[in-house]
């Protein structure tokens, strides 16, 4: 199996594996749903801690307005009168205006976070160090896992706005938002290697060889972006540690500049004619006053 360490720009993402006699038509399209489902379980994770910590989504007329303009202006939330979470709310306020403050109590509040740890985990890009490879399948779980600690919470479901049941029914709307730019359509996504494009009408190992034991770093973009640029010549942390050596060796050589002795420029075995004097016998010869 050949290994993907796939990376975005200059971040890690994430490792997988794949048979050098794989369509590139079907690699991509494999890339591509892992890489947007990892984002899709960490926008869910985000908002499932705001929930944890904030409640329900308000309506959409009722975000950022206050108590005393949501009374002027005689708005409701009938949502929010029916999605009460399990063992009852606890009220904390949402300063930014968006949730309704009627947050679980502790004890529900533990079982979001928890699944939320392990969602994070499970899409980190510390698996990359770890040398973990991530399927579709792990992230369908993850999703699954927060799909059901929402349900555990609230039971009767969350109000059809709220931005968690919009992404699990992958009805979200992303437009206008930072996470748009990141999300690549699958038709649209390209793979890179060496500074060349995998073009989808080959086979992986049409690039790398024949050999199963091959590891890449191939990076993922939308098209019509241009080639990625090229992954430097050392790493960052080899780059460190040649600056701390050639900082050290300064020290040193100004350290012996500063030391100017030269004293030992006196010594016997300083002397450059010390060896023709031994052989003309001169060596031990000793000038006295008359």
């Amino acid at each position: 199996m050949v290994v993907l360490h796939v990376k975005r720009g200059d971040e890690s993402q994430f490792l997988l594996q794949a048979p050098g006699s794989t369509e590139l038509e079907e690699l991509t399209a494999q890339v591509t749903r892992v890489y947007n489902g990892r984002l899709k379980v960490q926008r869910l994770c985000t908002e499932v801690e705001e929930l944890a910590a904030h409640g329900v989504f308000l309506p959409p007329n009722m975000q950022g307005l206050t108590d005393e303009q949501i009374q002027e202006l005689k708005l409701k939330d009938e949502w929010g009168e029916k999605c009460v979470p399990s063992g009852g709310s606890v009220f904390q306020k949402d300063d930014i205006g968006r949730r309704n403050g009627q947050a679980p109590n502790e004890k529900m509040k533990q079982v979001l976070k928890k699944t939320v740890e392990e969602a994070k985990a499970t899409v980190s890009k510390k698996q990359v160090e770890a040398g973990v490879f991530v399927t579709m399948e792990m992230v369908k779980d993850a999703l699954d896992q927060l799909r059901g600690a929402v349900m555990i919470v609230y039971p009767m479901g969350l109000p059809p706005y709220d931005p968690i049941r919009m992404e699990f029914e992958n009805k979200e709307d992303l437009s206008g938002t930072q996470a748009a730019l990141e999300v690549i359509q699958e038709s649209e996504a390209q793979l890179w290697w060496a500074a060349k494009e995998l073009r989808r009408t080959k086979k992986l190992s049409d690039y790398v060889g024949k050999n199963e034991k091959t590891k890449i770093i191939v990076k993922i973009q939308q098209r019509g972006q241009g080639a990625p640029a090229r992954e430097p010549i050392i790493s960052s942390e080899e780059q460190k540690q040649l600056m701390l050596f050639y900082h050290r060796r300064q020290e040193e050589l100004k350290k012996l500049e500063e030391n100017d002795d030269d004293s030992c420029l006196n010594s016997p075995w300083a002397d450059n004619t010390a060896l023709k004097r031994h052989f003309h016998g001169v060596k031990d010869i000793k000038w006295r006053p008359r």
